[in-house]
This record gives structure tokens, C-alpha cells and sequence, in this order.
């Protein structure tokens, strides 16, 4: 019988000896109070031909230490072992010697995450990046880092996919630069089995929905099918939107734009500062596909209306539900527009190398430090067009399938 134990329980036994949960799992209790798991098993003969018993530590228990849950997943890879006729210690140790040289998971990240210090942007995100590899990781912390495997991956990510999805998403982003960063020192060999495409991707389930404060967003895996779809429209709301998307502006912004804010010869677009949530002057380069859309409409604007989107009544611009509705329309109203903001950064968090300050400049987000400030002032222009650019050809990766 398994499941004689309980949260309850382990945190209030004080009583010195072992405590059994059943299926040869314990909870030994030291004349000091310290708490651990063993697993008592017996296996082989002895001189005399009796059982030879052994024990097998599973670790430290308690309060931020393996949990009941850990030690009983443990017992059953344990027992699965013994009904195969191996010896659970001895595998252990196979796999210890077979890792000596090679610096473990845990040993590994946190050497990562010293190394790259300067490179994160701010204290929180290094600590985000500590806590996630250090909570989530618990599992697979103490194998070597040539020793995770496609199995050892979705121990840690499966717990946490749906209740925390972005967290779980950034996380497996994280375990998989750790393991090629292992790979590149000559620690690992083969493919990553943390890689989305390809691979993971064929074993979870899609994200239908990811989230930033109240804005729900469209993963980005989901955006060529999304855009393809999308251009087919042709209505004023759907260029509206596409220009949005391609741009990573806000609604806003796109809905008020005016003519005289584009230079389509340069492919740039200039919003005034008077325009802009932070209040300052913010410079977007246009990609080939941006100028075709304002191309077009070019070619049906007037006189009488200065809005690139012109509404129905004169000198209005279109309404600010209009692409709202062109969602629904295309029943996908369980996401916001302002969304695709959320999209556009995790995909370029993700799936790109482009420095931080590049992405939040993309998005017009103030930057306070003073040195990053003075850098964006530099050469972020290009380095953006570049990002744009990659963004537009991602955008735009459904294009063929649908032409197909």
C-alpha cells in the first residue's frame, strides 16, 4: 500500500526513525530532526543466498526541499527498475560515472547565469531567470547535463504548461540556450531536447491563449496563418490591422496617423511626440509589405480627409472599433488587438537575437537607465529596420501555404 503519507504529515512528524509511505519509500527522521527520503529495497543474494537490502537516498525533505510528490515519482522510476531486474543504485551510480567531468544541470545554469550578468537587463530579470532554473529545474538539477533528455525536458515543463504558460514558455526558452551553450563547450552532443520546432512542439499542446496584464495575445506560432488569412480580407479595418501588426504599434497610433507623418521613399514613418504614450517623437522603419499596404491606399486618398484609415463621417478617422470587429469577423475575438504588441516581443524574445534595448525601442518603450538611453540614441534606427524586416518575413510565412 502507497500513500500513507501526507503533506500534512511530513511537515509535522518530529519522531525519530523511518516513516514508511508504502512501495519501499521512507521518510527518516534523524535524532536531530533533519528530514530525508530513502528507498529500502532488497536485491541480490549474499554469501548465504539471503536478500541483500539496500538503500538508496532520494534527498533532503522538507520546506523548499524534494517534495512527497518528487519522492514518490522517484520511488516508481525506482521500482520500475527493480521489475526489470536492475539494481536502482547501481543505475544511479552508471549514470554518476558516466557524467564524471561533466558539470551537472544545476552546476552548469548557474555558471551560465554568472557569466552572462552583464547581458541581462536589470536585477529582476537575472532573478527571474535564478528562481525559474532553481524551482522548475529541481528535477533534473542534479543529473549531468549530458544526461537530459527529451523526457527529462517535459518533467519539468508538463507541471507547469497550462497553469503558467508564459512561464513555462520563457523557461523552456531558457533551458534550451543553457543546454546549446552546454553543447558549444563540448558537454553535450546531438540535438536539443528543449527545441520548440520540430520537436517539442509535437508534444505539447499550442498555447490558445497568453496573456499580459488584462490583453490577451495570439502565440506567435499561430501569426503567419493569422496574417494570411488576414490580408485576404481586403477591407480598410484588415489593412488597418495588418499595418498594426507589421508596425507593433498601438491601435492608436495607426488609426490616427496622418500623411504627412510618411516618407514612403525612405520607408519611414514618423509619429510626433504629441501622438505617443511616453511622449516623445518615435521613428518606425517601414518594411516592403508596410509601403505596399500605404501604397495602396494612397491611391484612394483625398483632399478632404488627411487620415491614412478615413471613417465615414468627414475628417474622422476610421473608428476605433474598426479593427476590433475585423477580428470578430474572423472569430478570433478571444484576443485584443493591443495583443500583438505581446506577441510581436515574445517572438522576438524567442526566436531572435536582437539586443533588449532594439525590441522595447520597437515598441516605443521608455528605457530609464541613462546608458541605455544614450545607446538607443545611436545606431537603433537600422538595427530596428533589421528587426522589422525579420518580423515582416516571419508575418508572412503562411503566405505560400495559402497561395498553395
Amino acid at each position: 500500500m502507497t500513500g500513507k503519507l501526507n503533506f500534512r504529515k511530513v511537515e509535522t512528524l518530529t519522531a525519530p526513525g523511518r516513516h514508511s509511505d508504502g512501495g519501499n519509500l521512507y521518510l527518516f527522521i534523524s535524532p536531530s530532526g533533519s528530514k530525508r527520503w530513502t528507498f529500502f529495497y532488497r536485491f541480490g543474494k549474499d554469501h548465504e543466498g539471503k536478500p541483500i537490502r539496500r538503500e538508496m537516498g532520494l534527498g533532503s525533505a522538507g520546506k523548499g526541499e524534494v517534495s512527497l510528490a518528487e519522492a514518490r515519482e522517484m520511488a516508481v522510476s525506482a521500482r520500475k527498475l527493480l521489475n526489470a531486474g536492475k539494481d536502482p543504485l547501481d543505475e544511479r551510480l552508471a549514470i554518476e560515472r558516466a557524467g564524471r567531468g561533466v558539470p551537472t544541470f544545476g552546476s552548469f545554469a548557474d555558471e551560465y547565469l554568472e557569466s552572462h550578468r552583464t547581458k541581462f537587463r536589470n536585477e529582476k530579470h537575472i532573478a527571474q531567470w535564478e528562481m525559474t532554473l532553481s524551482k522548475y529545474c529541481q528535477p533534473i538539477r542534479s543529473l549531468p547535463v549530458n544526461a537530459i533528455d527529451t523526457e527529462a525536458v517535459l518533467k519539468v515543463l508538463q507541471p507547469i504548461w497550462k497553469k503558467i504558460p508564459e512561464t513555462a514558455s520563457r523557461l523552456r526558452g531558457r533551458i534550451e540556450n543553457i543546454l546549446d551553450a552546454a553543447k558549444a563547450k563540448g558537454h553535450r552532443n546531438g540535438e536539443n531536447p528543449a527545441q520548440w520546432r520540430g520537436h517539442l512542439k509535437t508534444l505539447l499542446p499550442t498555447r490558445q491563449r497568453l496573456t499580459r496584464g488584462h490583453h490577451a495575445a495570439l502565440p506567435y506560432d499561430d501569426l503567419p496563418a493569422f496574417m494570411a488569412e488576414l490580408r485576404a480580407r481586403e477591407s480598410f479595418a484588415s489593412m488597418a490591422l495588418e499595418l498594426t501588426i507589421l508596425t507593433a504599434t498601438r491601435s492608436g497610433e495607426v488609426l490616427n496617423a496622418e500623411w504627412r507623418e510618411f516618407d514612403l521613399t525612405k520607408a519611414v514613418w514618423t509619429i510626433p511626440a504629441v501622438r505617443m504614450k511616453a511622449g516623445h517623437e518615435h521613428r518606425i522603419p517601414l518594411t516592403t509589405r508596410a509601403v505596399e499596404i500605404l501604397q495602396a491606399l494612397d491611391q484612394t486618398k483625398t483632399k478632404k480627409n488627411p487620415f491614412v484609415f478615413p471613417g465615414q463621417a468627414r475628417g474622422k478617422p476610421l473608428s476605433n472599433m474598426a479593427m476590433s470587429m475585423q477580428m470578430r469577423r474572423m472569430k478570433r475575438d478571444n484576443i485584443t488587438v493591443h495583443g500583438f504588441r505581446s506577441t510581436f516581443r515574445d517572438w522576438a524574445s524567442e526566436q531572435t537575437s536582437f539586443p533588449h534595448e532594439t525590441c522595447e525601442h520597437a515598441l516605443a518603450h521608455r528605457i530609464s537607465d541613462k546608458a541605455e538611453a544614450a545607446y538607443r540614441r545611436g545606431d537603433q534606427f537600422e538595427k530596428r529596420r533589421k528587426l522589422m524586416d525579420a518580423w515582416a518575413a516571419f508575418c508572412e510565412a503562411g503566405m505560400t501555404s495559402i497561395a498553395a
